[in-house]
């Protein structure tokens, strides 16, 4: 399973690895799926995934993301091993509703600093 996290608002989308080689392709239809459940209007999702097209892999400078990477991948298996086998989306939905220490200074959960973003409020 790959755990994608956004730097800003630290929304996590787990989506199966295999085949890896083709994990950009379908990462952006996982990313829709997961901003449909979060109920968030189809102009936001169309224009995000829209700015997906050009892809750049890098390693992370943000010591805070690869701390909630690692926090997240603790939680999916907790959930996983308490709840039986759970669906990705399912998962990641949970896991957006985790209170983030980097952002305790704004929206404190993923989901609420993804609608504070899609709103135009102010984030820190």
């Amino acid at each position: 399973m790959a755990l994608l996290v956004n730097e800003r608002t630290l929304l996590p989308v787990l989506c199966p690895l295999a085949p890896a080689v083709t994990l950009v392709q379908r990462f952006p239809q996982a990313l829709s799926v997961m901003l449909q459940a979060l109920d968030l209007p189809p102009e936001f999702i169309r224009a995000e995934i829209e700015e997906m097209r050009e892809v750049v892999y890098a390693k992370t400078v943000n010591r805070s993301v690869v701390g909630i990477m690692n926090e997240f991948s603790f939680l999916a298996e907790g959930y996983r091993s308490l709840e039986g086998k759970m669906d990705p989306l399912e998962i990641s939905l949970k896991l957006a509703n985790t209170p983030c220490g980097p952002l305790y200074k704004g929206p404190v959960f993923p989901e609420k600093a993804v609608r504070e973003l899609v709103t135009g409020g102010v984030f820190h």
